[in-house]
């Protein structure tokens, strides 16, 4: 009995060193790899292991607003909308991927996809989009010139806005302009797409947005490149009869 005793006195031993040196080393269970054929939810949070969230997958009625350094902000233009955010290391949406579609009750269409890449810390530089409407259907690949964040960040660009808003609509106009003209506001440079005269173009822009260079072919298949000077008149026209 002595010896049985011993034993289970040096098991408890050891059991309660085991313990402590798992609480003291904070080990913890082995990673679990489930396996599911098919999972129904309305949303999916991916995170590191501190936490901080890179993707969210997301029904519309969950739909989270945009993450600047981990800080959730309210965003009330995307409550129609399903999708997934990209987020990068320090909490920062980094674009995404939304649609929505659906029919009023009097036919007219409201349907979207747009698939985007942010620059550090701003706006879009490259967005792939399909729109459809009541009046208007569109396809294109935008990419866009945006300012370094410490020039213009996204806190200034909801600022520029209200600013907008409080002046007379007269101002309004002017006021873009000498934001644009001081490198402020992002401005689309390439522009590939569908018109709405079904032809297809691909635009060339300025630093300030401008189309200088089109490429276009039209609905019929007549082929021509335009230039433009700033003020948006066609300076030149090549075609395939052109002299030179």
């Amino acid at each position: 009995m002595s010896q049985i005793r011993t034993f289970f006195a040096g098991a408890t031993t050891m059991a309660s060193a085991l313990a402590a040196v798992f609480m003291l080393t904070g080990a913890k269970e082995p990673p679990r790899h489930e396996h599911f054929d098919e999972i129904t939810v309305g949303r999916i949070n991916i995170v590191e292991p501190d936490g901080t969230r890179r993707m969210i997958i997301s029904s519309k009625a969950q739909f989270p607003g945009d993450f600047m350094q981990g800080k959730e902000g309210a965003r009330p233009d995307r409550n129609s909308f399903a999708g997934m955010l990209f987020i990068n290391d320090e909490g920062t949406e980094n674009g995404g991927l939304i649609q929505k579609g659906s029919i009023a009750a009097d036919g007219r269409i409201s349907s979207g996809l747009s698939l985007t890449f942010d620059r550090f810390r701003q706006d879009q530089a490259l967005q792939l989009i399909n729109t459809d409407s009541a009046s208007h259907q569109q396809t294109a690949l935008k990419i866009n010139d945006v300012p370094h964040f410490k020039l213009t960040s996204m806190e200034d660009v909801r600022r520029f806005g209200e600013e907008a808003r409080k002046l007379p609509a007269g101002e309004r106009q002017a006021y873009w302009q000498k934001l644009a003209e001081q490198g402020r506001l992002s401005s689309n440079r390439i522009w590939l797409g569908n018109t709405g005269e079904k032809a297809s173009s691909l635009q060339l822009k300025d630093a300030q947005g401008r189309v200088r260079m089109m490429l276009m072919v039209s609905a019929e298949g007549k082929a021509e490149i335009q230039m433009l000077d700033e003020t948006g008149k066609v300076s030149k026209t090549i075609t395939p009869a052109s002299k030179d």
